[in-house]
């Protein structure tokens, strides 16, 4: 598991659209803390804002927990209460929507971390890792 070895430090309840807005103001400012570099910062936080959303809008909220590890590296779990993802390969497919979105959202988090895993069953929600580099 990608987040072996790390420790939580961080707690964010994800249930509306500002519970989003603050998952990425909290890994902001945990990112400039341990002195991350502007586009590793920009690039991580918007793959956790494309996966608090998707918590939120297509797996009805859940929670995401902030690692940190001893190396210059932060991660994230996000664990939803939704139905699950059918199929995760066409999930990470550019252009798969199911909202009518433009289908860039779980794709586009796996190209922006460093190192990103997804867990799903139909019935069971969805956990989504991912860890960035300072």
């Amino acid at each position: 598991m990608i987040l072996d070895g790390a420790r939580e430090v961080d707690r964010i309840e994800l249930s509306g659209d500002r519970d989003v807005v603050r998952a990425r103001r909290r890994i902001a400012d945990r990112m400039d803390a341990l002195g991350a570099r502007a586009l590793r910062k920009t690039r991580f936080v918007t793959a956790v804002s494309e996966v608090a959303r998707n918590a939120v809008v297509h797996g009805g909220g859940g929670v995401m927990t902030v690692y940190a590890f001893k190396s210059a590296r932060i991660g994230i779990e996000c664990r939803d209460r939704g139905p699950g993802i059918a199929s995760i390969e066409q999930a990470l497919s550019d252009g798969f929507s199911t909202t009518g979105s433009m289908g860039h959202g779980l794709g586009g988090a796996k190209r922006l971390s460093d190192a990103f895993e997804i867990d799903s069953r139909p019935g069971g929600g969805t956990v989504v890792r991912m860890l960035g580099s300072l």
